[in-house]
């Protein structure tokens, strides 16, 4: 019996390694999954707290709101991102974990290089917002980035630590109920800094232009 535990086990690592693209999207498949029925769960709990409000003062006139949101194509690029805000009448802060996987976030640099690419490895981040208008949000954010540097000639890779600040600018539109889709443009400045590649080097762009598109949940309200 555990011979065969073991020898199933074994085959499934074996698998994992040989085709790890197929276990990136089943992780985002189990994760959205995983994330519906969550939400679905809590949000009958909470119905009767939130029934008195009308669904657009449930969006953007509520003193208070809980939201989870992720910037989806990370999963799609074999990376993660998830984040969860917190909204105080006008001002709302949210924290974030990201991973790009493939995603070449060099590309985004004002300043970037065509024969490097630059991932994003797994990094947190903190966001502080401002509801100027209904959804309309303007924020920045401290990230503290470790970027994977790969020379694309060579393949050779380096890790690139850097703390990121700016602003951004996005819009929740609610699409169903609490469900809500954030497009946004982000504006992130960071120090120059470089990595000896030995017949390269590398610079890092300090100003990255990026637009970023969320979906979330906002599962609480009152």
């Amino acid at each position: 019996m555990w011979s065969i535990f073991l020898l199933r086990n074994t085959d499934i690592c074996i698998r994992k390694q040989t085709n790890m693209s197929v276990t990136m999207k089943r992780k985002a498949i189990l994760f959205v999954l995983c994330t519906l029925a969550g939400v679905q769960v809590f949000s009958q709990e909470t119905a009767r707290d939130s029934s008195s409000l009308h669904p657009s003062e449930c969006h953007f006139k509520g003193k208070q709101a809980l939201d989870v949101e992720s910037l989806f194509p990370m999963f799609i690029t074999g990376g993660f991102h998830l984040g969860v805000g917190y909204r105080l009448d006008k001002l709302r802060i949210r924290a974030s974990v990201i991973n790009g996987g493939s995603y070449n976030a060099e590309e985004a640099g004002v300043n970037h290089s065509p024969d490097f690419k630059r991932h994003y490895k797994t990094s947190p981040g903190i966001f502080l917002g401002y509801n100027v208008w209904k959804n309309l949000e303007l924020y920045t954010y401290l990230e503290l980035h470790t970027f994977e540097i790969e020379q694309k000639n060579t393949g050779i890779k380096k890790d690139l630590f850097s703390i990121d600040t700016g602003g951004g600018v996005g819009y929740q539109f609610f699409v169903w109920k609490g469900a809500y889709v954030q497009p946004a443009f982000h504006v992130y400045l960071r120090k120059s800094k470089s990595l000896d590649f030995g017949d390269a080097v590398y610079k890092i762009s300090t100003v990255d232009l990026s637009p970023v598109i969320r979906i979330g949940y906002r599962f609480w309200s009152k």
